[in-house]
């Protein structure tokens, strides 16, 4: 980790905390208790998630006589720490009514306050300055969730209401191009001094085949010829998993699509609008976008592919793209030391990786060796497709 000066932590942290709260400014106090399904969580509970993460890793072992501000919030907003004690059912958040979104702004208050007051003591720990770190980049973290799940609540309105009011221009159409990656032996993941998670970790040697990758996301108009193509409809171009699932979930076209009198819709958080063709295809499974793929007559990149291709091409991520990769640890990977070890590893299983951020994602958050997963049949998420050939 790069050493950051108190100051210029105090900043980011301040920062951060306002940005979350701008993020939910759109709201109404309605908004912030429900969860129309297991895996979106309330908008409340991300407050007070982040919140918690900050109290319980920093200021309960580093504070002397530190009161935490509620005893039951540890019950309530541990999200998976099996070692910081009970945590609520995720599939359950959405029932409490209380503490109330008024409760929990005073509580996200009371614990800036005390990391304020730690970090002007003048103790230059660098084990609270790695965790006030990483709790900067939870945040960030939950702060793109937080779109994704405003987005999913809004969209299960009848009235699909607009999260926010802006005039979105037509995307152009792209040409078609591709990128080369020569055949040889790669380095892959984090070797910079910044901050990275441990899933990112340790740089190592990677080989490569030689292969294209195309610069530009599939876009509606694509995908809308795979579903025109009957796509849905032809079990040869699915993985045995993802047929039982687009049968199983009578799927037809990407989440938020809605069909009207001949004519594609796409619900979005500025409200509800004709289907854009030139736009990246968006909120797509690894069953979709392995689907389109090999009916395109192309695969998925690789986790790798596409770092190289990033650390290349800089191109600014509009959606996280699946790859073929199985979210695995990498040769020499090692959790975090602590509570804080059950942060990535504990989940390399029966997902897959994404990459390349998305127009969600804070800016300063993102790094080309990032790696974010999710199991193969969720789309809430901003997530599209890239192709690959060899």
């Amino acid at each position: 980790m790069e050493e950051l000066s108190v100051s210029e932590l105090i900043k980011s942290f301040v920062e951060v905390r306002q940005s979350t709260i701008e993020i939910c400014r759109p709201l109404v106090t309605e908004d912030y208790v429900v969860q129309p399904i297991p895996q979106v969580s309330p908008p409340k509970w991300h407050l007070a998630h982040t919140t918690w993460f900050f109290e319980e890793m920093i200021l309960v072992p580093f504070l002397d006589n530190y009161k935490r501000f509620n005893k039951n919030f540890n019950l309530l907003f541990n999200s998976y720490y099996k070692a910081a004690g009970k945590h609520w059912l995720q599939a359950e958040r959405g029932q409490l009514s209380r503490p109330t979104v008024s409760e929990i702004k005073n509580y996200r208050q009371y614990v800036e306050d005390f990391i304020e007051k730690l970090l002007n003591m003048g103790t230059q720990n660098e084990k609270v300055l790695f965790l006030l770190e990483l709790g900067i980049h939870h945040e960030q973290q939950h702060q793109e969730l937080l779109l994704m799940d405003i987005k999913y609540i809004l969209g299960t309105n009848i009235e699909l209401p607009t999260y926010r009011e802006t005039e979105l221009a037509k995307a152009s159409k792209l040409k078609v191009e591709w990128f080369s990656i020569d055949e040889g032996v790669y380095e892959i993941g984090h070797k910079d001094k910044g901050f990275s998670y441990d899933n990112e970790l340790p740089c190592h040697k990677s080989y490569l085949q030689k292969s294209e990758i195309r610069t530009g996301l599939i876009t509606n108009g694509e995908y809308l010829e795979f579903i025109e193509s009957r796509g849905y409809e032809k079990a040869e171009l699915w993985l045995s998993l993802g047929w039982d699932w687009v049968n199983d979930n009578d799927v037809k076209a990407p989440l938020y699509w809605i069909r009207k009198e001949e004519k594609y819709f796409e619900f979005t958080l500025n409200g509800l609008r004709e289907l854009d063709l030139n736009a990246p295809v968006a909120h797509i499974s690894y069953f979709e976008a392995d689907a389109f793929s090999r009916w395109s007559g192309h695969r998925l990149p690789t986790e790798q592919e596409l770092e190289i291709f990033e650390s290349k091409s800089q191109i600014k991520g509009e959606l996280w793209c699946w790859t073929s990769s199985h979210y695995s640890p990498y040769p020499g990977f090692k959790n975090f030391e602590g509570a804080i070890g059950e942060y990535n590893g504990k989940f390399m299983c029966n997902q897959f990786v994404l990459r390349g951020g998305c127009s969600a994602t804070p800016k300063n958050h993102y790094r080309e060796t990032y790696r974010n997963f999710y199991p193969p049949h969720e789309r809430w998420m901003f997530s599209g497709i890239r192709i690959a050939r060899n």
